[in-house]
């Protein structure tokens, strides 16, 4: 790429904001030139908008410390996008707020990037784990139609912890995955904390994330779904029963899948797909994506989050723990990094895939 695409990131100054800033600093092909976050930020520079508030284990890039912050609503989307090439959000506002805000800078000719929720289940956003769905990204011709837009369009990340087990599961598909039981136990992360800022969660679990098992029910079916007049169609199987925990890990989500399906492979069958499978970012090598997208460790006390969640620029998946099960017929754990592949990292990687097909180009 001979020119940098110019980058804006909405939300820059949380969790994973700061995630994005850290990706971003260095890009090869992207560059930082606007940043927004609230109103209590905007006017400050980004150094000064985050000092006391600097919460990831990375230093703050020195060439965004100068750069001054913006406050983005609708009413002024089209002053930002200006001068930008593509944009990632990861605000924390009401729904209707960031739907309202997204699209407006969507109609603003910005392509954008989301790590929220909000229009994970429209039809014609694709909601995308690269190296699994980037077909998908074919309903975005239908939505610049429906927007009135030339450039600009929504596309989505999914939800964090599905992302610890959609990629594993994924290469089994062929065998008629049936049923699926998970329990996902998600870093602090996740919420934007830390455990300076969240202290009771030491030494301690919450049973209950809101909105979370419902997202890891329906949002694989979307990942899973067909293109069809341009839309994307959610997958009517498998069933999927979920319980997530926040637990006491900072960065990491950890899931413990049961999995039914309608012709049991063999155990080496499984072992065999985990190791050939290889997405799209693999074979166009992209700049954020993991060498090797899926690992299976023969260690019975591996993946943990402190150990394996950063490997492989935290964009890998780590499964261990192959085993037959009572009840349905396989077990088995996953790990990813939850602010990397699961947030900001899958986030980047998207943006790559479509800009290596030319979904997102220099204005």
């Amino acid at each position: 790429m001979s020119a940098k695409l110019r980058v804006g990131i909405v939300g820059a100054t949380g969790y994973v904001g700061q995630r994005f800033v850290s990706l971003l600093a260095n890009h090869p092909w992207f560059e930082i030139t606007k940043l927004a976050a609230s109103g209590r930020s905007a006017g400050h520079s980004y150094a000064e908008a985050v000092s006391g508030r600097w919460q990831i284990d990375a230093e703050c890039p020195e060439a965004v410390k100068d750069l001054l912050v913006e406050e983005v609503t609708p009413a002024n989307a089209v002053g930002f996008a200006e001068g930008l090439d593509l944009c990632f959000c990861a605000v924390n506002l009401p729904k209707q707020d960031i739907i309202e805000l997204e699209l407006a800078l969507a109609k603003a000719e910005l392509p954008l990037i989301s790590n929220n929720s909000a229009h994970r289940l429209t039809p014609d956003v694709p909601m995308m784990i690269p190296e699994i769905n980037a077909n998908h990204r074919e309903v975005l011709a239908h939505q610049r139609r429906r927007l009135g837009t030339r450039h600009g369009f929504i596309a989505c990340k999914p939800n964090c912890s599905i992302q610890s087990f959609v990629p594993a599961l994924t290469p089994l598909m062929e065998y008629g995955i049936e049923q699926i039981f998970v329990s996902t136990y998600q870093a602090i992360s996740g919420a934007g904390k830390t455990f300076a800022s969240w202290p009771e969660m030491e030494h301690n679990v919450i049973p209950y994330i809101g909105g979370e098992e419902e997202k890891s029910e329906i949002e694989p079916l979307k990942i899973w779904g067909q293109v069809a007049s341009g839309q994307i169609e959610l997958a009517s199987s498998p069933k999927i029963s979920a319980h997530c925990y926040r637990v006491a890990v900072q960065e990491g989500h950890t899931a413990a899948i049961t999995v039914k399906f309608r012709q049991k492979p063999e155990r080496e069958a499984i072992l065999a797909a985990w190791r050939d499978y290889r997405g799209l970012p693999q074979e166009l090598g992209l700049p954020t994506a993991p060498e090797q997208f899926l690992h299976y460790m023969e260690e019975q006390d591996r993946p943990q989050p402190r150990l394996d969640a950063a490997k492989d620029k935290g964009m890998a998946i780590w499964i261990s723990r192959l085993r037959e099960d009572a009840i349905l017929d396989y077990r088995f754990t996953c790990l990813s990094h939850n602010t990397l592949r699961g947030a900001a990292g899958g986030a980047v990687e998207t943006a790559e895939l479509l800009v290596a097909l030319g979904e997102i180009q220099s204005k």
